[in-house]
């Protein structure tokens, strides 16, 4: 019998971050999400546009952001404050008492910069096994708090990186999974993982890994969904009890076990 109590981490992308209006929503949405969850959200469009404000051109290499110093310092300011602070003090008009972090907060992620190889990322964070202080997020937790999480982390010698917001949700439910009961959402543009790519509401509602093959080799599943479910198997193998994948639109649909595809073992 598992007596472990229930704990949903959540990841939004940019495309919400950057409407105020679907933001709202969702955040309405995430506040009816009942016991204990954490929200992590990635930045959006508005680092970029700051940075062409301050005429810093944004670098982008197969779709993945080059930090470099001037444009580290606009994702640290955009990211763990501006869009984290928004998030937070909306989610405390509704009465969810949530605390905005940085990986550097309370020692929370550590990472390690990732190496040059062909190409040199710069300032851009990598996680392992021991990167989530689980101590620190579990003291949050149980004493009343929804950590809201920046993609901002630090090396623990005073250098912030910035990390893949869906690698530091994933790392975190991995963490927390030998405490908690973790269910791993991320919400995204489409309504989970679609037998007909052109027919929304053709959701496939459950994938177990045995399936996972036969949808590859019949093109249910292809493109970067792939490497979606592959990270979903992924941390499943590690401990989390399962993973879902759908619209932020439909969030409130969780409560009725309808919340885009379900991912298990």
């Amino acid at each position: 019998m598992n007596n472990k109590s229930k704990l949903r981490i959540i990841k939004i992308g940019g495309n919400i971050i950057d409407s105020p209006s679907l933001l709202t929503k969702f955040l309405a949405d995430f506040n009816t999400v009942e016991g204990k969850k954490i929200l992590i959200h990635g930045g959006g469009k508005i680092a970029t546009d700051f940075a062409s404000q301050m005429g810093i051109e944004a670098k982008l290499v197969d779709g993945r952001r080059i930090t470099d110093d001037p444009m580290l310092d606009i994702v640290t300011m955009v990211y763990a404050g501006l869009v984290n602070k928004r998030v937070v003090a909306q989610l405390q008009a509704l009465d969810c008492n949530a605390i905005g972090l940085s990986g550097a907060d309370g020692n929370s992620i550590k990472a390690v910069k990732r190496p040059v190889a062909a190409i040199d990322y710069g300032w851009v964070g990598d996680l392992s096994e021991d990167s989530v202080n689980e101590k620190a997020l579990s003291l949050f937790l149980e004493n009343g708090f929804t950590p809201i999480f920046s993609a901002i982390t630090h090396n623990g010698e005073g250098q912030l990186l910035n990390t893949n917001a869906d690698t530091i949700a994933a790392s975190i439910a991995v963490a927390l999974s030998a405490e908690y009961s973790v269910s791993l959402i991320y919400c995204f543009e489409k309504k989970g993982v679609l037998k007909d790519v052109n027919d929304e509401e053709s959701v496939v509602r459950e994938i177990q890994q045995a399936d996972f093959i036969p949808l590859q080799k019949n093109g249910t599943v292809a493109g970067g969904m792939i490497p979606k479910l592959q990270n979903a198997f992924d941390a499943i193998n590690k401990g989390v009890k399962d993973v879902f994948i759908g619209h932020a639109a439909d969030l409130a649909l969780l409560h009725e076990n309808q919340f885009g595809t379900r991912i298990m073992k």
